[in-house]
């Protein structure tokens, strides 16, 4: 708890006072361009990777940066309903998937869950059953993690037009999504180019 409290000093004596103002505005209400879905690795953060400020993006984490297709029932939907938020209430212009590189959550998908998260993990991952079975059915072992890294963005990008507000959105132009993924140890990012079904340099 030191760590925080010592991160949260310098955050008030260093950053606070020259970003009063902008928490100031902030305080009024809240209006980001982008919404990020990106998975809860602690080495990967969104508003690191794009040097984004307070307020610019709206940011859903989970474990492999999934998103279920819509299902609009009794059930929990943490995911789905940030999303809701997101498009309809805030009305962002741009939604970004963002894989990464050595995702434990992808791990889990191809080669099971370690005991120890058995609990959530496996039925979660359960999403995306369809992009493991792509993945296994035409890759060498040695490039089923990465391959299962950009399958996880095409399925989420996919399922994301399974929800009617986000698809009219899009259809409309007032939506655009994008694929990316990240290179933890390169820092290198990769976009997914709509035209090819290829991953790119940005």
């Amino acid at each position: 708890m030191q760590r925080l409290l010592s991160g949260y000093r310098h955050f008030r004596a260093e950053t606070w006072p020259d970003h009063r103002e902008r928490f100031a505005e902030l305080a009024e209400g809240q209006k980001p361009h982008t919404l990020v879905v990106g998975c809860c690795d602690s080495r990967v953060d969104p508003a690191v990777i794009f040097a984004a400020a307070p307020g610019e993006m709206f940011v859903i984490r989970n474990v492999a940066n999934l998103v279920p297709p819509y299902a609009p029932d009794a059930d929990y939907h943490g995911t789905s309903a940030a999303l809701e938020f997101g498009v309809r209430v805030l009305g962002v212009s741009r939604l970004v998937v963002i894989g990464h590189a050595d995702c434990g959550g992808v791990t889990a998908l191809l080669n099971g869950a370690p005991p120890e998260a058995s609990d959530f993990v496996p039925a979660w991952m359960g999403i995306a059953a369809a992009a493991r079975a792509r993945v296994l059915a035409c890759m060498p072992a040695e490039g089923r993690q990465q391959a299962g890294e950009f399958e996880t963005v095409r399925l989420s990008l996919a399922n994301l037009l399974t929800f009617p507000w986000i698809r009219e959105a899009v259809e409309a132009g007032r939506l655009r999504l994008f694929g990316a993924h990240f290179g933890v140890a390169t820092g290198r990012l990769l976009f997914l180019d709509p035209e090819t079904d290829e991953f790119k340099p940005a």
